[in-house]
């Protein structure tokens, strides 16, 4: 062994304190299958709790949420854009005004 550092090459690089390390080839294979990898797994249910919020109308739409367990993961998106379209709805609802029943003064 000798002081003087080695000289690079193809896969070589001077690694601490000038050695030389030769890297690795990268395996290029790709990995086999196993058997039975073929079939995507069965929907199952994430287990997320929902709290109820005491709005009837948002806890109908958070149970709603329980549909996607039950679905592919392409099929999660509609189910959560229509709980996301029911929550902004009742969220705008509590922006609107009251509506003055038929036995209030409307003065």
């Amino acid at each position: 062994m000798t002081d003087e550092p080695a000289e690079p090459g193809a896969g070589a690089w001077a690694g601490p304190e000038g050695t030389a390390e030769r890297a690795e080839p990268e395996d290029t294979a790709e990995p086999a299958e196993p058997e039975g990898a073929a079939e995507p797994a069965e929907p199952a249910p994430l287990g997320v709790v929902r709290t109820p919020t005491g709005h009837p109308g948002v806890d109908a739409h958070l149970a709603r949420l329980a549909d996607a367990d039950h679905l592919a993961a392409d099929g999660h998106v509609e189910v959560y854009e229509d709980v996301h379209r029911g929550l902004r709805e009742a969220l705008s609802a509590l922006d609107a005004p009251p509506v003055p029943g038929p036995y209030e003064n409307r003065s």
